[in-house]
């Protein structure tokens, strides 16, 4: 620290202009940092909104987390580190959390205060609002969540208070052990009630965005480009390194890689079967971390879903006639796992149960797939037809091109259907239109509850509509379970027998990131990135 000051003491009395650079606590001593310390960061699509209280999507959590700060973050292994709450206090019966605040301001100079936690999580609850994450204040058991997101009860009554201007006191219905985890998702961040009272919807435009986290909002170009840049504002801003953050949404991984290469961005997924060759041209800038997300296909078995799929040999025997080893080693080609389960096998506790068809070799389960097709009244002479839909993407491509000819084995008839994401997720979770629809879902906390809450006939995540009322009972009873794993196991087993969905692989993220780019969390199987915490390094 001490010649960095030196050296700047001395440019400024002879009037030199070179850039001198803070040391972050990140940075380790006698890194030498490159005098652009920016990072473009590619997304697969435009974020559909910038309001915390609306997204639903891991890019947008992403995006999000760098403009705002929550009670919690996360380390490069995943663990909690204080944000806005720099101390908590809870009660003996678990049941009520004090959060004490640190002094922080908005953007634009306000203070952040416990209200503007209060106003946000009542705006997400409030049916007003119409948010498709509602349901997550629930999942968090804040007393009378359920109430205020049906409307029987006012927002007023939602179990969050503000005790003074930096003390923030939670109620839960239910004590949950991974209460303080499930404060990290860009849902739980404080909005700032002023301006978005103001504004309306226009409040996350970039001429009225305020914010509280490292960057601020200067442009968004629907389309083209997100662009942050560093906020001086903000409490951590002496360990901020990186200041200037964009992200570019490109659909085609074959152009994001060819645009990585170029030098326009610094991160990029890699595309399908081609990282075991990147791996080998670019050893110090590939990487596959697991991820913890899941991919499927979730079958629509609600009023708009076709007869067929209301069948459970129907569904049995999609599932099975998906052969996941291909899709791996032949497609993907990138550390994924195949899944026959939905919750993610590096959730932290969780044990996967004990699924028979995934012991099955290929055969039998081509074969007991036609089994089932027979007995549902489906064949040659009677095929089965059905859409397959997906959100644009060339790897999604490839894996519905593979799943219809995996279907067509078994007297399937499977056309394909491809929407821009915005369209996909109107279709999916709004509309409900569709018979079979690649899906995903990522882990918003590190517990399996994550995973299998979403398919409670009370989540508006469950798209496909479907409801077991063993299911429900098993999912209310985990939160007061003193271990939840044998409920976790028997939900899982629900699944796999009535197969509302089929899950197809486990995520890694194979990735290529520009090797002057430090900092960021391998080990954290959220893969939840700070770029406050990052740094470029000098060629």
């Amino acid at each position: 620290m001490k010649p960095f000051i030196a050296i700047s003491a001395i440019a400024l009395m002879l009037g030199g202009a070179a850039p001198v650079f803070a040391q972050s606590s990140h940075v380790p001593a006698g890194t030498k940092l490159a005098k652009d310390q920016s990072f473009t960061y590619w997304l697969q699509d435009d974020l559909k909104t910038l309001d915390p209280d609306l997204s639903t999507s891991k890019d947008g959590n992403d995006v999000l987390q760098q403009m705002f700060d929550g009670l919690y973050q996360q380390d490069d292994h995943g663990n909690l580190v204080p944000a806005m709450a720099e101390s908590f206090d809870v009660s003996d019966d678990k049941l009520t959390y004090t959060f004490h605040l640190r002094d922080e301001k908005w953007s634009n100079g306000d203070p952040v205060t416990a209200q503007d936690f209060v106003y946000a999580w009542q705006r997400l609850a409030d049916p007003k609002t119409a948010s498709e994450y509602a349901w997550y204040i629930e999942l968090m058991q804040v007393k009378n969540a359920h109430d205020v997101i049906q409307g029987d009860k006012p927002v007023s009554d939602l179990g969050v208070k503000a005790l003074d201007a930096h003390t923030l006191q939670v109620t839960l219905e239910t004590p949950i052990p991974y209460f303080r985890q499930m404060l990290v998702l860009s849902s739980t961040f404080p909005v700032p009630e002023k301006v978005v009272k103001e504004y309306g919807s226009d409040w996350t435009k970039p001429e009225h965005m305020v914010s509280n986290g490292a960057y601020t909002l200067k442009s968004w170009k629907i389309g083209e480009s997100i662009e942050m840049t560093k906020n001086d504002k903000y409490w951590d801003a002496a360990n901020t390194t990186l200041t200037d953050l964009k992200f570019i949404p490109i659909q085609d991984l074959n152009q994001a890689l060819t645009r990585y290469q170029a030098g326009e961005l610094d991160f990029v997924q890699t595309p399908a079967g081609q990282y075991p060759r990147l791996k080998d041209e670019y050893p110090d800038q590939a990487h596959a971390p697991p991820r913890s997300c899941v991919y499927a296909y979730r079958f629509n078995v609600g009023p708009n879903g076709p007869e067929a799929l209301k069948d459970v040999k129907v569904r049995q025997a999609l599932s099975y006639g998906i052969n996941r080893d291909i899709i791996i080693d032949k497609i993907l080609k990138g550390g994924q796992k195949p899944a026959y389960s939905w919750t993610h096998w590096a959730t932290a506790g969780f044990k996967a149960p004990d699924i028979a068809y995934a012991k099955w070799t290929d055969k039998e389960r081509m074969d007991k797939a036609r089994e089932l097709l027979k007995e549902a009244g489906y064949g040659p002479d009677h095929p089965l037809k059905l859409r397959i839909m997906y959100n644009t993407s060339s790897d999604h491509k490839k894996i519905a091109i593979a799943v219809q000819q995996f279907w067509k084995q078994l007297g399937v008839e499977a056309t394909l259907e491809n929407f821009e994401w915005k369209v996909y997720l109107d279709k999916l979770n709004t509309q409900h239109d569709f018979d079979v629809a690649r899906t995903a879902w990522c882990a918003d906390y590190n517990e399996a509850s994550t995973y299998l809450d979403v398919n409670t006939s009370w989540s508006d995540q469950n798209s496909g509509q479907w409801s077991n009322a063993e299911y429900d009972k098993l999912m209310k009873d985990s939160k007061t379970a003193a271990d939840p794993q044998a409920d976790y196991t028997k939900a899982e087993q629900i699944l796999a027998t009535d197969m509302p969905l089929a899950p197809i692989y486990d995520y890694s993220l194979p990735m290529l990131l520009n090797a002057h780019i430090k900092g960021y969390p391998f080990d954290n199987v959220q893969l939840n990135w700070y770029a406050k915490n990052m740094y470029r390094t000098a060629k």
